[in-house]
């Protein structure tokens, strides 16, 4: 094994821990604002305490992101020094917005954490939560505009020496995969974090606490998940399109579409014959492919035997979109459920199967944004920049990644412990049944 394969499973490794605390932290703030606002406008003490609990785990999980976030900006530098050589010189400006992103995210984060009850009017104190949510999602758009870039490099031209000519970093960062992939992302973690947060609320419902407090966190938190896996889905349409327009060997890859054609079908699950192409034991949607692609069954899709072998990326992929989009379906579902059943007014919702796909839905919502940076990454592959660098040509020679990795993951295990000791031990020793012992009952 090699230090491509080291490079590739070290970067992985550490994508896969970060994305988790990214997610949080980019989802989280838009809840607590919500929680606070709302508890403003209506005088309920329930939000307010929604919005202060929220927010002292959400201060852990940004303090390991931040550990997570600095080692990726190592190992670009590290494992990929060809890449960054290349890029760096094109997309490294908003690498640095992002720097200056966070710094204003916690900037505001420390405000609001510690002006809590200093402020006449509540609404004032409300307001610094805006610049924190502004912060933590302008912080995945900048990021994300690197990774679409990777997807499809646009802004610069290569002379006949290699040299890079006429860089534009604006147009480098507003580059065809841009819109997609931030819609995509932003609203994928708004539905994450919401579909946590409501585990959470569920789980404590389930074991027979059914106080007040719980159930307004469930119904908030479930309000906002239908609201955003709608809007998860309209990113994921118009991430389709791109793809059959700027990347047709990953969409044709992920449905194992081979032959070029209109009217084309797509498939859910099966197995693959590779030596005939013949896709076994799935459901097939007729046209249900060409209609993403182009929102028209005569929409001709590009098939795989169209394309060099050399430039298919890996064909499990499949199984990481099917995944994706059936657990969004899920989220989407369980979510209008619980919704239905509190408009009906007859207490349905606190049945104790709906619950348990509630608590369902937290981490399968963490498994969904998995395989989807999976299928991302995996899905531009070979190319590290498409049309431009390969993955064999960017990453380090060296022959201490294998160790690297190794260390690294070992920290990334003992963060995760820390972490969730830390989170434990914050919410044991001071639950919300305390802080409540002195608030007047709102009712049900």
């Amino acid at each position: 094994m090699d230090s491509v394969f080291w490079s590739r499973v070290l970067t992985e490794t550490t994508l896969a821990f970060h994305i988790i605390w990214a997610t949080i932290g980019v989802g989280v703030p838009v809840f607590i604002s919500l929680a606070e606002y709302w508890g403003i406008r209506t005088k309920d003490p329930h939000y307010i305490l929604l919005a202060r609990r929220w927010t002292r785990g959400f201060v852990i999980t940004v303090a390991v992101g931040v550990v997570t976030g600095t080692c990726i900006g190592i190992m670009l530098s590290l494992l990929w020094p060809k890449f960054m050589q290349l890029a760096g010189n094109i997309i490294s400006l908003p690498l640095f917005m992002e720097t200056f992103a966070f710094f204003f995210e916690a900037i505001f984060l420390g405000i609001y954490l510690y002006t809590w009850d200093t402020f006449k009017k509540p609404i004032y104190h409300w307001l610094t939560s805006i610049p924190i949510i502004i912060g933590s999602t302008m912080s995945a758009v900048f990021i994300t505009m690197v990774n679409a870039f990777m997807n499809t490099p646009t802004g610069f031209t290569i002379a006949a020496d290699g040299k890079l000519m006429d860089i534009d970093p604006i147009a480098a960062m507003l580059n065809p995969a841009t819109p997609s992939k931030v819609a995509h992302v932003v609203s994928s973690a708004y539905l994450t974090s919401g579909f946590l947060l409501a585990a959470i609320a569920a789980y404590h419902i389930l074991r027979g606490n059914k106080h007040v407090y719980y159930k307004k966190a469930l119904r908030l938190t479930m309000i906002a998940g239908l609201i955003f896996s709608l809007l998860t889905f309209v990113a994921g349409d118009i991430s389709g399109k791109f793809l059959a327009k700027h990347q047709p060997a990953k969409l044709a890859a992920a449905e194992w579409h081979f032959e070029t054609q209109s009217e084309a079908p797509l498939y859910f699950g099966g197995v693959l014959d590779k030596e005939t192409n013949e896709v076994r034991y799935a459901i097939k949607i007729p046209n249900a492919l060409s209609i993403l692609a182009g929102n028209s069954t005569k929409t001709e899709v590009i098939g795989l035997n169209d394309i060099p072998k050399e430039n298919h990326p890996p064909l499990y992929i499949h199984y990481l979109f099917d995944i994706m989009v059936a657990i969004g379906v899920y989220l989407a579902l369980v979510s209008a459920v619980f919704l239905y059943c509190w408009w009906r007014k007859k207490g349905s919702e606190w049945n104790k199967w709906l619950l348990r796909a509630i608590i369902l839905g937290g981490p399968l919502s963490f498994i969904a944004i998995e395989c989807g940076w999976i299928f991302a990454e995996v899905g531009r592959l070979p190319w590290i920049i498409t049309g431009i660098m390969r993955v064999d040509k960017a990453a380090t020679t060296s022959d201490s990644v294998a160790l690297m990795t190794i260390l690294f993951s070992i920290l990334y295990l003992i963060l995760t412990i820390v972490a969730l000791v830390v989170l434990n031990r914050l919410f044991k020793n001071q639950p919300a049944e305390a802080e409540l012992e002195n608030m007047p009952s709102q009712g049900n």
